[in-house]
């Protein structure tokens, strides 16, 4: 549990989405922002928001000093914060689910699909991404050709990307047989296009692929493509968990 800080009311508003910063003064100042049923009008004045009660024109703050959101990515979108010149995948967030500072917590490519983490707590997305965390990422993909003993054993020896990167060990297995077969793939790093540079490696390409799960958090099922919920504290803690 985070410590409690004294936070500007201000500050406060627009750290949960509720106004920009002129918007949060004009509104405090008018009136409009109650503490513990009373009116305050000092933009500056400082509280700690996860022990008072906060309400917006009589609608209640719900504070949450960080956000944590599932987002079931289609294709065709950017897997950033932000870009000049095309979509990202905070467009595609609701209202009630945007705030300043979010981020995609590790990128997927513009065609691959899938679970998506978006945050704005850096140390979480840290702890969810470094390799030596051996967060355990999982993907399911359909390949050119057919897979076997031989190289699912080259992808638990760790195999060796074009550059000459040796990757660590991953488990692969066949989920449906075929010249295309329907495979699955676990991983504990997130180099640049790792998992299609991994199959080019022993003469296959990734014709589609979706991450399916981070850690023991599982991509709910009922988010169709580009809908997106927020996060529980048990799936938070569920992302870090351990193989």
């Amino acid at each position: 549990m985070a410590e409690a800080m004294a936070e500007r009311l201000d500050k406060i508003l627009v750290s949960q989405g509720a106004a920009t910063r002129r918007e949060a003064q004009r509104l405090i100042r008018a009136g409009k922002v109650t503490v513990d049923g009373e009116a305050c009008r000092d933009p500056a004045r400082k509280l700690e928001p996860e022990g008072c009660a906060i309400a917006l024109s009589g609608q209640p703050l719900r504070y949450r000093r960080h956000l944590y959101v599932m987002l079931n990515k289609p294709a065709g979108l950017l897997c950033v914060s932000r870009d000049p010149r095309a979509a990202t995948v905070l467009d595609l967030l609701p209202p009630e689910l945007r705030r300043q500072g979010l981020f995609p917590a590790g990128r997927l490519d513009k065609d691959t699909v899938g679970l998506v983490v978006i945050t704005d707590d850096g140390d979480f997305a840290h702890r969810m991404l470094s390799p030596r965390k051996e967060i355990v990422k999982r993907y399911q993909a359909v390949i050119s050709g057919p897979v076997g003993p031989e190289e699912i054993g080259i992808f638990a020896a760790g195999t060796s990307l074009e550059d000459g990167t040796r990757c660590r060990p991953a488990a692969l297995r066949v989920l449906k047989e075929g010249e295309r077969p329907l495979v699955e793939i676990a991983i504990t790093e997130g180099r640049y296009h790792q998992v299609k540079r991994m199959f080019l490696s022993v003469g296959r390409r990734v014709l589609w692929l979706k991450r399916i799960s981070i850690g023991g958090l599982v991509l709910d099922p009922r988010l169709k493509e580009g809908e997106c919920r927020e996060m529980g504290p048990g799936e938070c803690e569920a992302v870090l968990e351990k193989a």
